[in-house]
């Protein structure tokens, strides 16, 4: 059964499925989707383009699909894409896409904290946790469980990796390659993120790869090209540290400098 506010105005033609609740003075425009179970606090306008999947809470004065703030978007087909099991708290403006990727996306099983903003053609992994008021230029990339702290501004186009710590109150310029700690401002390399790693199930000896990887990279007095090739004659390219490696291959940012 859907439950709809008496004060909300939710589109007949907006797709609900069963159990989804819809607050007091929300609006839901018709070109929407809604997963089962789904829950929509009071005050929110659900645009078109949205699609939510099953069992999200979305807390009060939560904008969900609505235009992106791109002088170029001239009202194209566009959408907003958010997976299973979220928690998206108060005030949070997520756009829908641009024609450069037709859509922006959240994952499952993330939290999105009060105030976060996530721009057009955004990507974000599952299990990801943002904390408040942290902002994301367009484009940007957030890998599978990476945790982002509080009043972080994220630069169009950088890719944060999986498995990632980024800390709070700073700027964040070049891209965050995966199992890294990211601090101070601009974000630099402060280590690898060994306590999220041990909590997820990482081996020793896994970790010891990773920690092994990155002093290659960032300790050893090689650029980055020397320090792949490095690494690629000598280590064993376990999953992890070719993620790594792919991950420097594919940046187009480059990647965050070493702390001091």
């Amino acid at each position: 059964m859907v439950s709809i506010h008496p004060t909300a105005i939710v589109s007949e033609k907006a797709a609900l499925a069963e159990n989804v609740t819809i607050g007091p003075f929300t609006i839901v425009e018709a070109d929407v989707e809604i997963g089962e179970g789904t829950q929509i606090g009071p005050h929110c306008k659900i645009d078109d383009g949205a699609r939510i999947g099953k069992n999200c809470t979305i807390h009060q004065g939560v904008v969900v699909s609505t235009p992106p703030q791109d002088l170029k978007y001239n009202d194209e087909k566009t959408y907003f894409e958010l997976g299973d099991n979220c928690v998206i708290r108060e005030y949070c403006t997520l756009n829908r896409g641009t024609v450069h990727s037709g859509t922006s996306k959240v994952g499952s099983d993330c939290l999105l904290m009060a105030y976060v903003h996530v721009a057009h053609d955004c990507f974000i992994g599952d299990k990801v946790i943002i904390s408040n008021s942290t902002q994301l230029g367009g484009h940007v990339h957030i890998g599978y469980h990476a945790i982002v702290g509080g009043l972080v501004a994220i630069h169009q186009f950088v890719t944060i990796g999986a498995h990632t710590m980024t800390g709070g109150g700073i700027r964040v310029l070049k891209d965050v390659p995966p199992y890294a700690l990211a601090g101070h401002t601009p974000a630099t390399f402060e280590g690898i993120n060994s306590v999220g790693l041990r909590r997820r199930g990482f081996s020793a000896e896994t970790r010891a790869s990773i920690e092994e990887a990155y002093q290659i990279i960032y300790r050893s007095g090689r650029n980055v090209s020397q320090a792949v090739e490095h690494i690629k004659a000598t280590m064993e390219l376990t999953d992890e540290v070719q993620e790594i490696l792919n991950f420097i291959d594919e940046s187009r940012r480059g990647i965050i400098k070493l702390g001091r």
